[in-house]
């Protein structure tokens, strides 16, 4: 295999199913920590900025379990808009994310 290809090739297969199982579990985890922060500071459920935290952290935990379903069914790491893979680095970054970059600036 020439160098190049070596150097080029997306970092995918570096993400083992297990590595990503405990990237996803992170995320959970300190997603549940936030929502806990969030009800420990006693504001008012009727605080709008409140619920729309913890909106966005319900938005990002229903992401984290699908992404885990992904997991299971051979999915994961792959962009459920184009098919194309997800860059390793992305899946780092965003475990949960089930677009590659161009397809979720589309989608904004």
């Amino acid at each position: 295999m020439p160098s190049d290809a070596i150097r080029t090739a997306p970092r995918l297969e570096r993400l083992t199913a297990e590595e990503a199982r405990r990237r996803l579990e992170h995320a959970r985890g300190t997603r549940l920590v936030q929502l806990q922060a969030l009800t420990d500071t006693g504001q008012s459920a009727d605080d709008h900025l409140m619920s729309a935290q913890r909106d966005a952290i319900g938005r990002v935990l229903k992401e984290i379990d699908a992404a885990f379903a992904r997991i299971e069914d051979g999915t994961y790491g792959t962009c459920v808009a184009c098919a194309a893979p997800v860059p390793a680095e992305r899946l780092e970054i965003l475990p949960y994310t089930s677009h590659c970059v161009a397809c979720r600036r589309g989608a904004v």
